[in-house]
């Protein structure tokens, strides 16, 4: 990757797709005229201007005033796309389900699962469950996501009926209690009746494609919905998975479910992405998207990351179980942020509460 446009892809073709990654994020009191990243802390100067071109990917560093100049002499398809792209990367980021992004938000982990790969059987009973939740909710959680089908590799399906026992009643008893609750599925049906039993979020793996009724039951509800990136179905998604270029496949397939769910009626400001770290990816596609999270703002939504306990933090380390991966977490949850990430999906909710404090102490807003 080179740093300036000097002889820089002078003249892409038609097809070719462009991409902007800021870079070299500065706090936003101290970047005077600079872009301000999603509205938040974070303003940038340089960004990497990326060129797609059939199997070829062009990079390079620039400050954005000469990427536009760049887009100038490129035509006038390059200009559209690098202002839509600015304006993106830039507009400030309404509500989540009511919630200001102003600061950023932990989304807690509830598994009311027999087999989920960090805390299945902990909370199957609902009683331990509920409890569960209000301990949550007493530390901080902004969200609690609640799920009833383990999706670890490897994984079988449950049905719809099986999700729907486990999860209602602890939907139900958390809305009593004020909690506000996101739906960790797949199916319809699940959706359905547990918003109407009071969560306010949907949180779906497969990026509402896992059953044909969730997109148009989305879309008329008005809940709000999280698409998360997936290749392949938890039970063989670890098999091989393959990227041309992890970042930039994941980003491609996300701004098509971003086009799906607009043209079906969902407002932008109810869709936040996911890239969906550990879900069809080795260690390696999981840290190329990891360091490239700024790019992703360039969808015009809030962004949610789940790195909690993942197995690429014991690979890069010394293969540590789940529960002993607090630290690897901490250190790739902080650094998402550091690239303007709102929403953090979390399982050591009041470890991450205090971490967050700090972070906020040392990145002030505005």
């Amino acid at each position: 990757m080179a740093f300036g446009l000097t002889g820089f892809c002078p003249n892409p073709s038609a097809t070719a797709r462009l991409y902007l990654r800021p870079v070299g994020l500065l706090p936003a009191a101290l970047a005077h005229n600079a872009p301000v990243l999603a509205g938040g802390r974070f303003a940038f100067t340089l960004a990497e201007l990326i060129v797609r071109d059939g199997a070829t990917i062009h990079r390079a560093l620039a400050p954005v005033s000469d990427i536009f100049s760049w887009g100038q002499a490129a035509g006038r398809p390059a200009v559209e796309r690098l202002d839509s792209l600015l304006t993106a990367l830039t507009q400030p980021r309404p509500p989540l389900a009511g919630l200001s992004l102003e600061r950023p938000r932990l989304m807690a982990v509830l598994n009311v699962t027999p087999d989920s790969f960090s805390d299945g059987g902990l909370f199957h009973d609902p009683d331990s469950a509920i409890a569960r939740g209000e301990a949550l909710l007493a530390a901080g959680a902004d969200f609690i996501d609640v799920g009833g089908e383990s999706t670890r590799p490897g994984a079988a399906t449950v049905t719809a009926e099986d999700e729907l026992a486990r999860v209602l009643p602890v939907v139900t008893g958390l809305a009593a209690r004020g909690a506000r609750l996101s739906i960790d599925t797949r199916h319809a049906q699940v959706m359905s009746r547990t918003l109407a039993a009071g969560a306010v979020l949907i949180n779906d793996i497969t990026g509402l494609t896992g059953d044909p009724d969730s997109l148009p039951l989305t879309a008329a509800g008005g809940a709000p919905v999280v698409l998360m990136h997936m290749q392949g179905a938890p039970a063989t998604m670890q098999e091989a998975p393959h990227y041309a270029d992890a970042a930039l496949d994941v980003y491609d397939w996300l701004e098509a479910r971003v086009a799906a769910c607009r043209a079906a009626g969902i407002a932008l400001n109810n869709i936040a992405v996911d890239p969906g770290i550990g879900f069809g990816k080795t260690v390696s596609h999981n840290l190329e998207c990891l360091r490239q999270l700024s790019l992703f703002h360039g969808l015009g939504t809030a962004l949610l990351v789940g790195v909690s306990r993942k197995r690429f933090i014991a690979a890069l380390s010394r293969n540590e179980p789940p529960p002993a991966r607090l630290p690897g977490t901490l250190a790739a949850g902080l650094d998402a942020l550091g690239q303007g990430v709102q929403v953090l999906r979390v399982h050591d909710l009041e470890e991450f509460a205090q971490a967050r404090a700090v972070w906020e102490g040392l990145h002030p807003t505005p």
